[in-house]
């Protein structure tokens, strides 16, 4: 079945809009921007529903201040206006947001709960872990919680603290925990997707203009894995 653009913008799960901010759910496996691909991006699709509903007749502006990689989903926030899009990207520099994922995890964190620190470069396609003393390496945090285990795979809390590339699925496989579906860094096939089991289910920001606390949150898929913890609150969002 085709899917026009108009058609996915109408379904475009939007969290919170005003004249500053959109914030919307990226689908797992859409693009958050476009690249050489061609494929559907979700900035593409932001901008879509933006004309529709406001029924601008030229092109519309959205910034992207931050981006999720293509197999994960969740919530993305775009700026209306360059002034927001300026003190949000600077925001998000600073480390003045919170970032917060859901990960399905192989295995059993131990311990259950406690901070993650590494150092990262990239390597190929790839990112690796390296020693403090390679001038190539960035500094890697990420705080992480377990909240239930069934059988041998664990949904994982996960608060990032620094905003590097592949680093949540590196750091948990650091520790013998990868992401279910994320085969490049040693994590088993996702039996009924593409996507990896990483989602980012909550963003807290300072509104641009407002400065007002923005909580933007949304549910966890609900095809597996995440299914088999579908007794968890995070359904209930």
């Amino acid at each position: 079945m085709f899917f026009s653009l108009e058609n996915i913008a109408d379904n475009l799960s939007v969290l919170y809009v005003d004249n500053h901010l959109l914030c919307v759910v990226k689908p797992p496996g859409m693009l958050s921007q476009g690249d050489r691909t061609g494929d559907v991006s979700l900035l593409d699709v932001a901008r879509m529903y933006i004309k529709k509903k406001y029924q601008k007749p030229g092109n519309v502006y959205l910034g992207l201040v931050h981006r999720l990689d293509r197999p994960v989903g969740g919530v993305v926030v775009f700026a209306r206006t360059s002034k927001a899009a300026g003190r949000l990207s600077a925001a998000f520099r600073s480390r003045d947001v919170q970032k917060h994922y859901l990960a399905v995890v192989s295995g059993h964190p131990d311990p259950e709960a406690g901070e993650l620190l590494d150092f990262l470069k990239k390597s190929g396609t790839k990112t690796i872990v390296t020693s403090p003393d390679d001038p190539e390496g960035k500094e890697a945090r990420l705080r992480y919680q377990t909240v239930s285990t069934i059988d041998e795979k664990s949904l994982v809390d996960l608060e990032l603290l620094t905003g590097r590339r592949h680093q949540i699925q590196v750091q948990l496989a650091g520790i013998g925990c990868p992401v279910i579906g994320d085969v490049k860094y040693g994590g088993e096939k996702n039996k009924e997707r593409s996507s990896i089991a990483l989602f980012a289910y909550r963003l807290v920001i300072h509104h641009p203009v407002t400065n007002e606390k923005l909580t933007l949150q949304t549910k966890i898929p609900k095809e597996y894995p995440w299914d088999i913890f579908s007794q968890m609150s995070y359904y209930n969002i």
